[in-house]
Order: C-alpha cells, then sequence, then structure tokens
C-alpha cells in the first residue's frame, strides 16, 4: 500500500466505502461505472490513465469477507468482478502474468468452466485465463496425455467425453462459472451492509 494511503487512512479512519463505481473486468481492465453504467448494467469506461491505473494496482486489496477493494486514501472502494480477482496473461518471456504485472507462479491447480474459460490457481491468488491468450495455452494443454483437439476439448467440457484433461501435469477440473466464487471465497459484487449490520 503506498505511503500517501497509510498516511490518508490514519488521518481519517472513517470515512465510508464506495460499491458500484469500480469494476475488473475479464481481461483484466479496471472500469469507471458511473450511474448510467451502473443503473443499465453496462461494463463502464475502461481506465487508461497509466498513473492511475498503477495507483490502483498498488493499493488492491481484499478485506476479511472476501470483498476486493481499492484503497483510495482514506476510502475503500469496493470491485465488482467480473471473473476472478485477477486475470492472469501469458508472457513468452516471464511466463504467467497477473493483470497487476506479478508473477502467478506454476499453477498448483486448474479449473475450466462451462465455457471453456480456464482458471489458475498458484497459493492464495486465483486468477481466470484472459481469453485473447487462451490460443497460446491450447497446445499446452493435453487429455490423457495426448494433444487435445478442440473437438476433444468441446466435448469433455459438455461431459460428452472422459479423460483426464491436464495442463503441465496439472489435472483441470470442469467447475461451473458461477461456482468459482463460492468455491474460492470472494464476492463478485460488494454491496453495503445493511444498516442493522454496521
Amino acid at each position: 500500500m503506498d505511503d500517501i494511503v497509510k498516511q490518508a487512512l490514519a488521518k481519517w479512519p472513517n470515512v465510508p466505502h464506495c460499491y458500484g463505481w469500480l469494476a475488473l473486468d475479464a481481461r483484466g481492465h479496471w472500469r469507471m461505472r458511473d450511474e448510467r453504467a451502473q443503473h443499465c448494467n453496462l461494463p463502464g469506461d475502461k481506465l487508461t490513465n497509466a498513473a492511475l491505473v498503477g495507483f490502483i494496482t498498488r493499493n488492491y486489496a481484499v478485506d476479511e469477507h472476501g470483498c476486493w477493494y481499492f484503497q483510495n486514501g482514506p476510502q475503500r472502494v469496493y470491485v465488482q468482478l467480473e471473473a476472478t480477482p485477477y486475470i492472469v496473461r501469458t508472457d513468452p518471456a516471464q511466463g504467467w502474468r497477473l493483470h497487476t504485472g506479478a508473477p502467478l507462479g506454476a499453477p498448483e491447480a486448474a479449473f475450466m468452466t462451462e465455457a471453456g474459460a480456464l482458471v489458475l490457481r498458484h497459493g492464495d491468488i486465483v486468477a481466470q485465463l484472459d481469453d485473447r491468450d487462451f490460443a497460446d495455452v491450447l497446445p499446452q494443454l493435453r487429455m490423457d496425455g495426448a494433444p487435445v483437439e478442440d473437438e476433444v476439448l468441446l466435448a469433455w467440457l459438455e461431459g460428452r467425453a472422459a479423460g483426464a484433461l491436464t495442463l503441465h501435469e496439472v489435472v483441470v477440473e470442469r467447475i461451473a462459472a458461477d461456482q468459482l466464487a463460492a468455491r474460492f471465497g470472494y464476492v463478485s459484487v460488494p454491496t453495503a451492509p445493511a444498516a442493522a449490520d454496521r
């Protein structure tokens, strides 16, 4: 966390939290969701200012309830997650890289949703693969030790084909997309607690 953020927290410890205004999309982009975007359930505008994106990334954290947020000075701005708390990309020179720029490390577990989204876990980090990188990862998947063809992978996703799908010797498990948050203990859409809970 930035020192300026720590100083602001010490100076103003009771600033109300903010909900609904910031999102992380499935390609690892931060999105500002104004009132119209929230009302119409739109993704919001992609943030492109490098300094702002860097500030959000450095001050991105999770609370005790599994809600992810950006600490904006004394205020927590809770993040709506389109997919998982992190998005991972492939980098030919550096391997698996998170949307924050940090390395993921070697996947310890792998999962694939019914729509073909690949989710990797290393330690406490859960990251969905940016769909634009799936073509780079597909040749690394194996079905019972052999390269997997598109039709075979589709049949496996639909439960019409048996076999062990692996990624670098890590078994890939099927998982429903709507079960990811519960399985890994994060909240996709944080909401303000009811007045009685405060």
